[in-house]
């Protein structure tokens, strides 16, 4: 469903939308004026007027006020209780944090609010749309019933940019149904310390990989332009790269982590999310900033997110970090300049909170200096989830004292007002409830299992254990193995996600029992249940749920979530996944361990028990992606998109680092079955791995093999056949 094009139409259509959602909205809905006739329309309401010519007439129009509530973003939970703050406080944007929902979670109340919140805005003065925001980073997950697909980690493991596409195009059909045009995804931070709790967000440790998995946004917002004013399809929504830029590459604080020892979790810091990231400048273009270029250049993403993190460029000697969310050089100057990025920058949730105030260095809110050099730095729209009065007063006292110019507020908006015409947001302000069945349709999950089983990566395979036969007698054990909110992970229904059943759709055992109907399945969580006669065990362990500074190790733990939640976080395998793991293969033929988790998991096999190991990551809703694979109705083809570490003390370990010997390399990654890639690179890739397993392998094998996965990634294949000759040889 398009754009309509014909203005006479356009404005028809416009009006039955008003009087619909006046309708749906119930009685107590505002009455909504006819739009006004072609002759006495302002210039910004003709449709078939240029973008740029219809926001300078937008612009020239609006007081200084309304355009600060342009620059202004509330959450949800702020105005669902009077939604005339909207319009009083001439807000721009509303969001949905991770949890943030309508009483009934539904497609159809996510409409209504939406709609709801429109309606407010829309009785502006000049009647300028809303544009909705939330983080659909893996799926829709705030939404109960959306396709939940797997954690970037698990993405950039296909690596296939083509199947990363339809996951957006997906995504953004479902985000669309439920009224939202924007999303705050993708990211495209190159993790390099697995110690990290958002590891699983980044598609891996190469920027080349990364870059290649930025297909992601084409398929949120549509091809990119090609010069002409951009339309934005009614079921697309505009991306954004985040987090610009150095997240992934922040220094572990071992100090912090000491500290944090022996506290309660209400006391403990982050030890690595938010932190510094301290590089050369040369290393930070080669490593945090190479993603940003193709997002913007070659996908026209709409919006960039800065991180949280600082960086401290060790060219002028550390000490001196700058707040990313106060660095003009790199928003303004990098940004907006050297890469030519047209679109707006959106801080995070309450991002300039964090910029340090050197007059008031103990205040975590606002003040007119946070306020004015975040701006100032490039900060085009600000999530001020609930403060967002406070921040209007404060710019607006701001640009009046002179400290921050009428030229970068007008900037500002027009790059928002930009978006939201392209969008359609003008002749379209309101959802309706035609498209929810598109929330976790069949045609998505089709997608999501498909996504799972080329994301699962086999990193041990003795004696050709995988694929099992369908007529298997299986013991499976785990935790993981029948736990949807396990294998979903952060970002699912609430922030920090949840063990438990908080979706629908197929855990691992469900879907083992799908996909080999006739195997005689016996299942055990504990492993406490007797193993009988069965023959293959599989042990399906790993982590809980967790997100940004939750998830670090050696930080806090979750103390407001479920049980489960409230481990140590450890790149070792939880104790207790281990009894299992130790129990099931001591006492079956064959054993097959999964690691469901958002990155490496180190799994002790003193004894060489483990006959097949998988990285399964977090597959999100649909669980029979796995036994896909395991069953052999598609091959193993995932390649690891980070290095798995030997030991914990490795971390961190990348590719391209001087003592490199992990368990298994960047690029790793056994196949089984009838793989679609027959090329000679996938087959001397195979015939390495192979020599490794036979043990023939020369000693830098691991380095070997991921300089070789490297330099495929960069397009040198000349380089990349030699390397894998070198340890086949």
């Amino acid at each position: 469903m398009g754009i309509v094009t014909d203005a006479r139409t356009r404005r028809r259509n416009l009006a039955v939308a008003l009087s619909a959602a006046a309708a749906l909205l119930g009685q107590g809905a505002p009455a909504l004026a006819a739009p006004p006739s072609a002759a006495e329309a302002p210039a910004y309401l003709d449709a078939d007027a240029p973008v740029a010519q219809r926001v300078a007439d937008l612009l020239g129009r609006m007081t200084l006020e309304e355009k600060i509530g342009q620059m202004t973003q509330a959450e949800r939970g702020a105005v669902a209780d009077d939604p005339s703050k909207i319009k009083t406080q001439m807000l721009g944007s509303v969001l949905s944090g991770g949890g943030s929902t309508p009483a009934q979670n539904t497609p159809a109340a996510w409409v209504e609010m939406v709609n709801t919140f429109q309606a407010q805005a829309l009785q502006t003065r000049l009647k300028i749309p809303l544009i909705y925001g939330i983080d659909a980073v893996h799926g829709h997950g705030n939404v109960r019933g959306a396709t939940v697909f797997p954690h970037n980690v698990g993405l950039g493991a296909t690596r296939s940019p083509g199947l990363v596409k339809q996951v957006g195009r997906a995504t953004a059909a479902e985000v669309r149904a439920t009224g939202i045009p924007w999303s705050f995804s993708p990211c495209l931070c190159v993790s390099r310390d697995e110690r990290w709790g958002r590891s699983y967000e980044s598609f891996g440790e190469d920027p080349a990989l990364v870059s290649q998995m930025s297909t992601v946004i084409d398929g949120y917002q549509g091809p990119a332009g090609n010069g002409k004013d951009r339309t934005f399809k009614s079921d697309r929504v505009l991306a954004t790269a985040k987090h610009f830029a150095g997240d992934g590459g922040t220094t572990y604080n071992t100090a912090i982590a000491q500290a944090n020892v022996g506290k309660p979790w209400w006391e403990k810091k982050y030890t690595i999310d938010q932190g510094v990231t301290e590089m050369s400048r040369a290393d930070f273009t080669r490593l945090a900033l190479a993603p940003f270029g193709p997002a913007v250049n070659a996908h026209d993403v709409g919006s960039v997110m800065p991180s949280y993190s600082s960086v401290d460029f060790t060219d002028d000697g550390l000490g001196n970090p700058v707040k990313m969310h106060a660095n003009k050089e790199l928003l303004t100057g990098t940004l907006k300049g050297d890469l030519g990025f047209d679109g707006f920058v959106i801080s995070d949730w309450e991002g300039i909170h964090q910029i340090p105030d050197p007059a008031a260095p103990g205040n975590g809110g606002l003040t007119p200096y946070k306020v004015r050099t975040g701006v100032n730095a490039g900060n085009d729209m600000l999530m001020e989830p609930y403060s967002a009065q406070q921040f209007e007063d404060l710019l607006l006292a701001e640009v009046k004292a002179g400290r921050v110019a009428q030229s970068r507020i007008d900037d500002a908006v027009s790059r928002i007002l930009t978006k939201k015409f392209e969008l359609g947001l003008f002749e379209h302000p309101y959802a309706t409830l035609d498209d929810v069945d598109q929330v976790g349709s069949a045609e998505h999950r089709a997608v999501a299992r498909e996504a799972v089983a080329k994301s699962q990566v086999l990193l041990k395979n003795a004696g050709n254990a995988l694929p099992l036969s369908s007529k298997s007698k299986v013991y499976v054990a785990g935790r993981n193995a029948d736990n949807i909110g396990n294998q979903a992970g952060g970002w699912t229904i609430t922030w920090q996600g949840e063990s438990g059943d908080n979706i629908p759709g197929t855990t691992i055992l469900k879907g083992i029992r799908e996909v080999a109907p006739n195997a005689d399945v016996t299942f055990s969580a504990d492993a406490s249940a007797p193993v009988g006669d069965a023959k293959v065990g599989i042990a399906v362990v790993g982590e809980t749920p967790y997100s940004e500074g939750y998830g670090d190790v050696g930080g806090p733990e979750c103390g407001w979530c479920t049980v489960p939640q409230h481990e140590e976080k450890s790149l070792n395998l939880n104790a207790d996944d281990q009894k299992v793991v130790d129990k099931v293969c001591a006492e079956v033929e064959t054993c097959v361990v999964l690691v469901v988790s958002g990155r490496p998991q180190i799994v002790a096999d003193p004894n060489g028990r483990i006959d097949a190991l998988v990285a399964s990551w977090l597959p999100g809703s649909e669980g029979a992606g796995v036994a896909d694979v395991l069953f052999g109705r598609q091959g193993f083809s995932g390649r690891l998109p980070v290095t798995w570490p030997a030991s914990a003390a490795q971390e961190p370990i990348n590719v391209g680092d001087a003592d490199y010997h992990p368990a298994y390399p960047f690029g790793w990654g056994l196949r089984t079955g009838d793989d679609s890639d027959s090329s000679d690179l996938a087959q001397a890739l195979d015939r390495a791995q192979s020599a490794v397993a036979a043990g023939r392998a020369p000693a830098d094998w691991a380095a070997l093999i991921a300089d070789a996965e490297q330099a495929r990634l960069t397009g040198d294949t000349a380089k990349a056949r030699n390397l894998l000759n070198q340890v086949a040889r």
